[in-house]
């Protein structure tokens, strides 16, 4: 299962679905209550970003409800949740193998056309942690960004921020990870 999704501005305006930071809904709640509620694939692949090591670890606040808005943080600190959520999982259910992966600034429609990674690249590392049997693919914990294992922010790996963001997470959406 790959979970796919970004969302940062759109119209250049703030998006909220009932005054919560749609980047959020997106990019974090809707990975994490579709793990929640499937049934254990082998493989679980999250789309984090590179932007993902400007996100601040901080939970007091996820939904952006208290402090002023800011897009470019809400979107960093979004990724720095599902990576973290990649590393959870990888820790909590070991017989899934599951990873974190930069795709790359590619010149999507949300990269845009100044993004300087290959588009033919941005695929790529998803797809072969997805249906490899190379022995680097099935390794779980990982952040991966073109094929190649990077360190993480240090929340990323981090067991008791991990712990602390499922338990956030959990009360949000009233869905317990099993």
């Amino acid at each position: 299962m790959i979970h796919s999704a970004g969302v940062y501005l759109e119209d250049q305006r703030v998006v909220t679905v009932d005054g919560h930071a749609r980047v959020l809904a997106v990019n974090v709640l809707a990975p994490y209550m579709l793990t929640a509620l499937m049934h254990r694939p082998a493989r679980l692949i999250y789309l984090s970003s590179m932007m993902h090591t400007l996100g601040s670890p901080r939970l007091d606040d996820v939904e952006w409800t208290t402090r002023p808005w800011h897009p470019a943080q809400a979107y960093g600190d979004s990724k720095l949740l599902l990576a973290a959520f990649a590393g959870a999982i990888a820790r909590r259910w070991p017989d899934v193998c599951s990873s974190a992966v930069d795709p790359g600034w590619v010149p999507t429609r949300m990269g845009g056309p100044g993004a300087t990674d290959d588009l033919a690249l941005g695929h790529v590392t998803q797809c072969w942690l997805a249906v490899s049997n190379d022995p680097m693919a099935t390794t779980s914990g990982q952040y991966w960004y073109h094929q190649e294992i990077q360190r993480p922010a240090d929340a990323v790996t981090d067991p008791e921020f991990q712990d602390a963001m499922l338990a956030e997470l959990a009360r949000l959406t009233g869905v317990e990870l099993p």
